[in-house]
């Protein structure tokens, strides 16, 4: 049987961009079912356009089968390629829209894990008021690593992204948006929940979870007293390590509140074990226009006017 020849995608047509859009949405739900409600088209129809993709791009992006979904090393680029080329489309249809003053699009947002749960809620209210304004703009929010969301900022894959304040990237501009308190805490089951006051000494004497991602050097100053014995990736893996009743570590106080209202948890010497860490929106310095994320910027910088009153 003579081989199908394969094209180069230099100009993606219409119907290209449909087959991305279609695997750009497999890859994120991980698999053919999975995509099957988020698409509202059958797995046989998902499975025809991965096979024409495929046959277009002359490469193999996915294996599926009994042993289940995983993208291939070109697959994983195509993906993040696709990733870059939707996001430019969507930004090129909200200028023009914005042309009319008419505010429809996409809103793409990187947020780092956790913030949900702080006590002031800048992102939703300013998302809420987004989409009073918009009814028709589609938001679509990432929750992944602080590195990653600058990456996606400065590449174009995100419009917007939350982070903590670790470093100031030339190409990124900063909008302070919280400060978010830390504190030292164990859980009811370990040792030194009944004790008045913990020393540095004490402190020496316990297993500690640190965290396994990126901080300030201040941050790390204030971990050093502690017996490393365990890491967590993020602050849900903190917690738990805390609530096994065999570490003491660093959770934020909004987020910690649940346990230690509940009597799960308590703050060890809070005056002194404590530490605090800024967060701030970013966008990419030099972007071209967008209506859609500007009003959300707007709404984001009110709310925060709002608040500061």
């Amino acid at each position: 049987m003579a081989q199908r020849k394969t094209t180069p995608m230099g100009q993606p047509s219409d119907a290209d961009l449909r087959l991305l859009r279609i695997y750009r949405k497999v890859v994120e739900c991980g698999g053919f079912s999975a995509a099957e409600v988020e698409l509202g088209i059958s797995r046989a129809a998902i499975s025809m356009a991965m096979n024409d993709l495929e046959t277009r791009l002359g490469l193999r992006l996915c294996q599926r089968g009994r042993s289940g979904f995983a993208l291939t090393e070109e697959g994983a680029e195509v993906y993040e390629s696709t990733l870059q080329l939707l996001a430019a489309v969507e930004g090129f249809r909200t200028q023009v829209n914005g042309l009319h003053a008419q505010l429809k699009g996409e809103l793409n947002i990187g947020i780092t894990d956790n913030l949900v749960t702080m006590p002031e809620m800048h992102i939703t209210n300013a998302l809420r008021a987004l989409k009073e304004r918009g009814p028709d703009v589609r938001i679509n929010i990432r929750m992944i690593p602080p590195s990653d969301i600058e990456l996606a900022v400065l590449d174009g894959r995100l419009h917007t992204g939350v982070i903590p304040d670790l470093r100031a990237l030339p190409g990124v501009h900063y909008m302070p948006l919280y400060e978010e308190a830390s504190q030292l805490y164990c859980s009811d089951e370990h040792p030194l929940f009944d004790m008045d006051e913990a020393t540095e000494v004490e402190l020496g004497n316990h297993d500690a979870v640190v965290p396994a991602y990126a901080q300030t050097p201040e941050i790390k100053e204030v971990h050093e007293p502690l017996k490393s014995a365990a890491t967590a990736s993020d602050r849900e893996g903190v917690a738990f390590l805390i609530l096994s009743g065999r570490y003491i570590g660093y959770l934020p106080t909004h987020y910690a509140e649940r346990w230690v209202r509940d009597g799960r948890m308590r703050a060890l010497t809070p005056e002194r074990w404590h530490y605090l860490t800024h967060y701030s929106a970013i966008t990419r310095k030099g972007a071209l226009p967008n209506l859609v994320l500007e009003s959300y910027l707007e709404e984001l910088a009110r709310n925060l006017n709002t608040r500061s009153r």
